[in-house]
């Protein structure tokens, strides 16, 4: 059974709270973590939002939120008690003549008590945001500032949200939230590597051949047609996802714990992914853009046709990349990272690789790899795939089959989601699965040099019908190399 240690009191601020973050995510994380018990009842939930609205009226768009939202069994009575810890504030938050009297009227100014200020806005917003909090006083100690993904669009215009930020707030108050960070299995793989003998010392070019981290969608744009054309996957989920996933793969063990220890380990492994050059970038990479087709069975637009405009795009909805940590750990071992909108089906797997038997004495065709396979969603589990005898006469078959972690099996209770978790130690202000400055950064700077790479060999993005697992060319990048992406029977 889980256990939910609750925390101290707090206020969370939610910037653009009657957005699609705050109903869809936010607001039902803050219930979720209410109905565990988590939540002290005297914490204070504020909306606010350039629309005038009534606190009543606020909580009844939170309610619809959390109605509905999955894995929540409707409760009247423990709604009557969450809802009296929201309010709303209307408020133009990049305004430091705006309204802030009513917001500090709401506040809890204890010099103890966490206060959290949630950005779920634009980006551009975030300085103008953050020199309004600070003109308005309340920056100092115990604030907490929480800034979503995308910080920026390439390395300088991170820097410059990261130099505007940081006029107002100190780093250890900055929490630059990826809701990766917050699954259970993401975190997981580090107790995996550092509290288990049997897999610490088979994490090297020793024992592993390849490492496959994927994140795929079966979804398209979904009302994000003009953010993503202006992004594509390569900004919008390599640049922070997947190499975040990346980084707590390949990381060396830290010396503990506490928050720089973790993120010191992450951003090493940043700055030792190597450069794709532009001679290599089309034996490496692939770009690729849907095409329509069959999602599920039923007929799927285009990205094209998805676009509000009519003229064409050369966005990528699909990235492959072939990478490289180079250092004593990892020399020769390649990292194949792979995401993409419209695919076959909506999975998010980390696939760790082991070389093969040595000498194979089961006969041609026999397999004698291992792999561990870390499944993020949509059903959290970890499975380690071995060779095992087939049951029954009539001579020695060999089967691959998993050892299974199941989450929705092994453990009695629902466990948080991402959103929960990442609330949750935004206010005991653990950073640890937070971005530091400078990841945030190197990431950039890998990104935009693949993104000149790209330029520079004028790489058009392939063509690929929706419903597929993206472009030919991303099978034969992996068949060059004698492997193929793993796909779970």
């Amino acid at each position: 059974m889980a256990k939910f240690v609750p925390v101290e009191p707090f206020d969370i601020v939610i910037f653009g709270g009657t957005g699609d973050l705050s109903r869809r995510k936010l607001l039902p994380a803050l219930y979720h973590r209410w109905l565990d018990g988590q939540i002290p009842p005297t914490s204070k939930i504020i909306g606010t939002a350039r629309s005038e609205m009534a606190t009543e009226a606020y909580r009844k768009v939170a309610r619809e939120a959390c109605e509905a939202a999955s894995g929540i069994s409707w409760d009247a009575a423990e709604w009557a008690k969450f809802e009296k810890l929201i309010h709303y504030v209307m408020i133009d938050a990049t305004r430091p003549d705006a309204d802030w009297p009513s917001l500090k009227a709401l506040l809890t100014l204890d010099a103890k008590r966490p206060r959290v200020f949630y950005l779920a806005t634009s980006p551009h917003l975030y300085v103008d945001i953050c020199r309004s909090i600070g003109l308005a006083g309340l920056a100092g100690e115990p604030a907490r500032v929480v800034l979503e993904k995308p910080i920026g669009t390439d390395l300088e215009s991170a820097r410059a949200i990261n130099d505007g930020v940081g006029e107002v707030f100190s780093e250890r108050q900055v929490f630059r939230i990826d809701h990766y960070l917050g699954k259970e299995t993401v975190q997981n793989l580090m107790v995996l590597r550092f509290a288990n003998m049997l897999f610490e010392p088979l994490w090297s070019y020793n024992y592993i051949d390849h490492v496959q981290i994927t994140v795929a969608e079966n979804l398209g744009l979904e009302g994000r047609a003009d953010y993503y054309d202006r992004s594509g996957a390569l900004r919008d989920m390599v640049q922070n996802h997947l190499l975040q996933l990346l980084c707590l793969t390949a990381m060396e063990p830290p010396n503990d714990l506490g928050d720089d220890a973790i993120r010191t380990e992450k951003i090493k492994v940043l700055n030792a992914l190597g450069p794709i050059a532009a001679d290599q970038v089309k034996k490496q990479t692939v770009r690729g853009q849907y095409t329509s087709g069959l999602q599920d069975g039923k007929p799927a637009k285009g990205y094209l046709e998805e676009l509000s405009s009519a003229t064409g795009s050369t966005t990528e909805t699909f990235v492959a990349v072939k990478s490289e940590v180079k250092n004593w750990r990892w020399a020769g071992v390649p990292f194949y990272l792979r995401t993409g909108k419209r695919m076959s089906a909506r999975h998010s797997d980390i696939v760790i690789q082991f070389k093969p038997a040595p000498h194979n004495i089961f006969g041609q065709g026999v397999e004698t790899v291992n792999r561990l396979v870390i499944r993020l969603q949509p059903d959290e589990a970890v499975r380690l795939f071995v060779q095992i005898k087939e049951p029954g006469p009539g001579g020695l078959r060999v089967k691959s089959l998993p050892l299974n972690l199941s989450y929705a099996e092994s453990f009695m209770l629902r466990y948080p989601d991402a959103y929960e978790r990442l609330l949750m130690d935004i206010v005991r202000g653990n950073l640890s699965l937070f971005m530091r400055r400078d990841e945030v950064e190197a990431a950039w700077r890998w990104v935009d040099g693949l993104i000149e790479s790209w330029e520079a060999s004028r790489y058009l993005p392939e063509p690929y019908p929706a419903g597929t697992d993206g472009p030919l060319s991303a099978a034969m990048m992996m068949d060059r190399d004698g492997r193929d992406w793993w796909k779970e029977a």
